[in-house]
């Protein structure tokens, strides 16, 4: 079959600007897809904290002004062919984007979010515009682009380049609609999603970007088959499941994989020793460098528990506080990177101090530090009260760290009950979200732990199972396909409609 044009659209992208898994499945999803014999493509936000001397970056001869609610934005672009050798674009706008120097998750903690990604959404359509590179399919991720399937549908309707470029939106998590928190919106200020999106800046911060987008969008997606399920019900449809019920025939849902030639503890430059199955030896040599260097008490028989992620009450550190004095009493360590979640820090902060050999807290988020973790424990803790994909357990599985993941989303897709009879299961899994499960599943664990024979045929079998992006890659060529046929079907009706 002919080879697609395929341009991504996100707000950040690895390894320019990342404040979690969207920057990853953005870097790694177009790399696979150049694979398979596609041409690709990137646009994304030029931060303020991205340094080119870091990349080779070159100044593109585009120029365009946005004239919104009275002001005037000026934009440039850039390019870079970035590590995985295809272009990606930035967008520069100094005011918007150039003059914010926060990172992580902290890039998106300004008041003017609404203002900030209309403009990037429209200045995204007019770089595709003025560029030779002809798309067949624009695949756009999360909230921050939502708007481009609406301004596509209506404000561009005539433009001659994009009367047949279809549009496929991927929702990463839906709990992140729009700049403002869904839940906090006033109901006479909600946004009903028809039309244009409003050019005034007080109401832009009212728009629900991924209700625009899940109108106008041809095909939608999410990063797993039971999120793809999970959001058509009122638990965790989060307002949205009518609008999704009504579009469930153009819904899917396609895990997300992981970069093996970026997560793999065989050559990963950020742990201390490599391994794979036939070292796991190896392995341990890394918890033993990992405990003596911060201080944990080294011993190789006590299991390490590891954590990396978000600080929130998403990620399930509600629970994990809850249990975390009882389990400190317990021969085991726990270690946990992450950035966020005022309260849970302070608490960590606090009870590293009462048990400094056993509790490892280290915050902000660092990529490094995360590896080391996934390399040096022994169980990884992700206990999320929902999870659309999840890529910290994928990640875990290869570095030989078992998993303990509530029966959610992408989590449940991806890991299956242990059962110690049959020695079937990659992981351990509690159904009720409450605290008490989740003891029980980390006590199921470190007795399994204690059977050392046991314990090592299932770390090497989690490490063996396969979760790259070849085949997600695949899956999602079928959709462009799906959105490209759906489109023209569109094309065609209007045709014959207005011939008549």
């Amino acid at each position: 079959m002919r080879a697609l044009k395929i341009v991504h659209v996100s707000s950040e992208i690895s390894p320019y600007s990342k404040s979690g898994g969207l920057a990853d499945v953005t870097r790694s999803l177009p790399r696979a897809l150049k694979r398979l014999g596609h041409q690709v493509m990137a646009i994304t936000p030029y931060y303020g904290f991205i340094k080119e001397d870091k990349w080779t970056v070159e100044n593109l001869n585009i120029h365009l002004s946005l004239n919104f609610d009275g002001q005037e934005y000026k934009f440039g672009f850039k390019k870079a062919i970035c590590p995985d050798k295809y272009p990606v674009f930035f967008i520069c706008q100094q005011r918007l984007f150039g003059s914010r120097h926060k990172r992580g998750s902290e890039m998106y903690n300004y008041p003017d979010n609404g203002l900030r990604f209309l403009l990037f959404n429209l200045a995204a359509i007019e770089l595709i515009k003025n560029l030779k590179f002809e798309p067949q399919v624009i695949h756009c991720h999360d909230w921050h682009t939502g708007l481009i399937p609406n301004y596509l549908k209506i404000k561009y309707k005539k433009e001659e380049k994009f009367k047949n470029v279809a549009t496929l939106f991927t929702i990463h998590n839906l709990l992140f609609q729009g700049p403002k928190d869904w839940w906090k919106i006033p109901i006479n200020k909600k946004d009903n999603g028809r039309n244009l999106p409003p050019e005034n800046l007080k109401k832009t911060e009212w728009i629900n970007f991924v209700k625009r987008a899940v109108l106008n969008a041809d095909i939608i997606n999410t990063v797993s088959l039971r999120y793809a399920q999970e959001i058509m019900t009122e638990e965790y449809g989060c307002q949205m499941e009518k609008h999704f019920k009504k579009r469930e025939k153009d819904i899917y849902g396609i895990i997300n994989g992981i970069d093996y030639a970026i997560f793999n503890p065989q050559f990963d430059p950020n742990i201390y020793v490599h391994y794979d199955i036939n070292v796991l030896e190896k392995k341990i040599e890394n918890k033993l460098i990992f405990q003596k260097k911060y201080n944990l008490e080294v011993n190789a028989k006590i299991p390490i528990i590891g954590l990396a992620n978000r600080l929130t009450e998403q990620k399930g550190f509600e629970l994990i506080i809850n249990l975390l004095d009882h389990l400190l009493k317990k021969d085991l360590q726990i270690v946990v990177v992450g950035s966020g979640g005022g309260k849970y820090r302070e608490i960590l902060r606090k009870s590293q101090k009462a048990f400094p050999k056993k509790l490892l807290f280290i915050s902000p988020f660092r990529e490094d530090i995360a590896r080391k973790i996934y390399a040096a424990s022994d169980i990884y803790l992700m206990p999320s009260r929902f999870e659309p994909c999840g890529i910290s357990q994928l990640i875990s599985l290869r570095y030989g760290s078992i998993p303990i993941v509530h029966a959610v989303g992408g989590l449940l897709d991806t890991v299956s009950d242990y059962n110690s009879a049959t020695g079937r299961g990659n992981g351990f899994v509690f159904r009720s979200y409450n605290s008490y499960d989740l003891l029980f599943a980390i006590a199921r664990a470190l007795e399994n732990h204690k059977r050392e024979a046991a314990w090592r045929n299932l770390v090497r079998r989690s490490m063996k199972e396969s979760y790259s992006w070849t085949l997600p890659a695949k899956k999602y060529v079928v959709l462009y396909r799906k959105a490209i046929k759906k489109m023209r079907t569109k094309n065609e009706k209007a045709k014959t409609i207005k011939e008549k």
